[in-house]
């Protein structure tokens, strides 16, 4: 099991992660804590691409994270069997990032613009790996029929 997790920000990548990892038992990897770097530098892409080559070699991992215009995305496609987008309203992400914490001004205008810019990006590069199944989730209802259906195919 090799699974990417991503959607917009406050969409409740980390959460679906960690109890997925919790019913499969595959490992969890915090993209955002993989990339970001002492206030909040990016790494270099060619630095995050051969840190993901190295990460996601193997078998049961599941990793969470969507980085926007940051992101070489295409790397963990390459070696995922499966990408969960959490697709949620709008306002759910917007309360959560307000809630959770202080945000960037490049972080509200990655959110605001990632259904408009960011999600066809994603299923492009989702539909460009013929290997990788796509499972779009919109409700906690979905959350739990798709951690369900990944436990029980382990």
């Amino acid at each position: 099991m090799r699974v990417v997790v991503v959607g917009p920000g406050g969409a409740g990548k980390s959460t679906f992660a960690r109890q997925l990892a919790a019913a499969t038992g595959a490992q969890w990897i915090e993209i955002d804590k993989m990339f970001w770097q002492a206030g909040l530098t990016p790494l270099a892409a060619e630095e995050w691409e051969a840190l993901q080559e190295e990460t996601f070699g193997g078998d049961g991992w599941i990793a969470d994270g969507d980085l926007g215009p940051f992101d070489a995305l295409s790397a963990r496609l390459r070696l995922a069997d499966t990408v969960a987008m959490l697709d949620v309203p709008l306002w759910r992400c917007v309360w959560r990032s307000l809630r959770r914490s202080r945000e960037r001004l490049d972080y509200w205008r990655w959110l605001l613009s990632w259904r408009r810019r960011y999600r066809p990006r994603l299923l492009e590069a989702v539909a460009a790996c013929p290997d990788v199944e796509l499972l779009v989730v919109r409700t906690p209802a979905d959350q739990q029929e798709v951690i369900g259906a990944l436990a029980a195919s382990v």
